[in-house]
C-alpha cells in the first residue's frame, strides 16, 4: 500500500535543535521545495536555466556567466562553443550540440581549422538528426575551408544516400577515397551504395524487360485479331467484369493456338446478364447455352425464367452497323466473328450476346433501334 504524499514541513528548530546559520536565515520560513528553487539560481546549483531572479528581475549571477562563454578572443570562444558542443554530442544530445556550434560559427573567427570543425561537427549532428539537406551544406562550407576533410565526404555520402541520390552519394565516396583510399568507413559506404545502385538497375531492367514483352504480347494480339478478321469496338460502357478478364490466346505466341474471349450473356426479356470469363472461340453457341442453363430447377419456376431451356432460347448479336443477327447454334464462335457480311464485332474485347426465349424473340427484335444501340456505345 503506498505511503500518502506529505508536504514537506518548514525547519522550526526545537529546543535542543541547532538554530540556522545567518547566511542561511532567509530561508528560515520556506519549505524544503523553495530552498532548491532559490539555490537553483546561482550557478554553482543550477539543475536548469532560469532568467529570473525569483522576483521578476533579471538572474545577474546567470547573465554573468552568459557573458563569460564570450570573454577571450573570438578564436578562444568558438573554441569554448566548440568544446561544449563536442561534450554534448558525446552524451547523444545532438540538438544541443548543434546549437553550440552554430554559437561558435557566429562568433566568425579567423581561425580556419576552428571553423572547419564547427562546419564539419555540425554536419554530424544534422546527420544524426536526418536533416540530410542542412549535413551536406555543412559539409560544403567544411570543404570549403578543406577539401581534404575525409569525415565530411564520407557524412555526404551517407546523406545523399538516405536520400535515394545515389549518382551524388558516389561521387561524394569516390572523391573522398581518392584522397584516401585505403578509408574503411568510405569503402563500406561505397560498397553499400553500389548495392543498391546495382538492385535500382537491376529492377529497372526488368520492369523494362515486362513492358517490352506487354508490348509484344499486344502486338501479337492485335495481329492474331486481324487474322481472323474480329473487328472490335471500344464503348464508354465498359463492364466492371473486365477489368480482370482478358482476351487472350491460349498459348500467348502462337497464332494457331484458340483465342479466349471474356463474354457477356444479356438476357433482354428479363433484365438480367451472365458473365463467363473465358470463352474458346472454337465454343458453339449450343456449348454455351447448355453450360448456361446448367442451374437449379428453381431457376427456371421463377417468373420471366418458364421458357429458359437450350431448345427454348434463340442467340442474337450485335452487328457493327447496329442491327442484330441470329446466330446459329451449331456455328462456332470463330466462324460468326470472321464473316465480312454481316461483321459481327467485339465490345471493349469481349462477346457480347443476347439469350431470348423463342416465344418472346420477335417482340423483343420489333423493338430493336439500330441507331439507339449506336448510341449506347458512345
Amino acid at each position: 500500500m503506498s505511503k500518502e504524499y506529505k508536504k514537506p514541513e518548514r525547519y522550526i528548530p526545537g529546543p535542543n535543535d541547532l538554530e540556522l546559520p545567518p547566511q542561511l536565515s532567509e530561508f528560515k520560513n520556506k519549505t524544503t521545495d523553495e530552498v532548491l528553487e532559490e539555490l537553483n539560481r546561482m550557478p554553482f546549483f543550477m539543475t536548469h536555466l532560469d532568467d529570473s531572479n525569483g522576483e521578476g528581475g533579471e538572474n545577474m549571477e546567470l547573465e554573468a556567466l552568459k557573458a563569460m562563454a564570450y570573454e577571450g578572443e573570438p578564436h578562444e570562444i568558438a573554441t569554448n562553443f566548440k568544446n561544449q558542443g563536442n561534450d554534448l554530442y558525446k552524451v547523444k544530445r545532438f540538438k544541443d550540440a548543434r546549437d553550440m556550434y552554430d554559437k561558435g560559427i557566429d562568433v566568425k573567427c579567423d581561425d580556419k581549422a576552428i571553423n572547419e570543425s564547427l562546419f564539419a561537427n555540425k554536419a554530424m549532428c544534422e546527420l544524426e538528426l536526418k536533416n540530410y539537406r542542412s549535413c551536406i551544406n555543412n559539409c560544403k562550407n567544411a570543404l570549403e575551408i578543406n577539401p581534404m576533410n575525409i569525415k565530411c565526404y564520407f557524412r555526404m555520402g551517407k546523406a545523399f544516400f538516405a536520400l535515394d541520390k545515389l549518382e551524388e552519394a558516389m561521387e561524394a565516396v569516390q572523391f573522398g577515397l581518392k584522397i584516401d583510399g585505403g578509408n574503411k568507413s568510405l569503402q563500406t559506404l561505397l560498397t553499400t551504395v553500389s548495392k543498391r545502385d546495382q538492385d535500382r538497375k537491376s529492377y529497372a531492367l526488368k520492369r523494362a524487360q515486362e513492358e517490352q514483352r506487354k508490348k509484344d504480347l499486344e502486338t501479337f494480339l492485335s495481329d492474331a485479331l486481324l487474322l481472323r478478321n474480329v473487328k472490335n469496338i471500344k464503348t464508354n460502357q465498359h463492364s466492371e467484369f473486365l477489368k480482370e478478364a482478358k482476351i487472350k490466346l491460349e498459348n500467348p505466341m502462337d497464332f494457331e493456338s484458340q483465342m479466349i474471349y471474356p463474354t457477356i450473356i444479356m438476357y433482354p426479356t428479363t433484365n438480367e446478364f451472365d458473365f463467363i470469363a473465358e470463352t474458346g472461340e472454337l465454343s458453339t453457341i449450343q456449348d454455351i447455352i447448355d453450360m448456361l442453363m446448367q442451374r437449379p430447377e428453381e431457376w427456371f419456376e421463377m417468373p420471366g425464367h418458364e421458357n429458359f431451356s437450350p431448345k427454348k432460347l434463340l442467340a442474337y448479336m450485335e452487328t457493327e452497323a447496329g442491327g442484330l443477327i441470329k446466330a446459329g447454334k451449331k456455328l462456332t464462335i470463330h466462324d460468326i466473328l470472321k464473316k465480312d457480311t454481316p461483321s459481327v464485332p467485339i465490345f471493349d474485347n469481349a462477346l457480347k450476346i443476347y439469350l431470348v426465349p423463342k416465344a418472346e424473340s420477335d417482340e423483343w427484335i420489333a423493338k430493336w433501334d439500330k441507331v439507339e444501340a449506336i448510341k449506347r456505345r458512345v
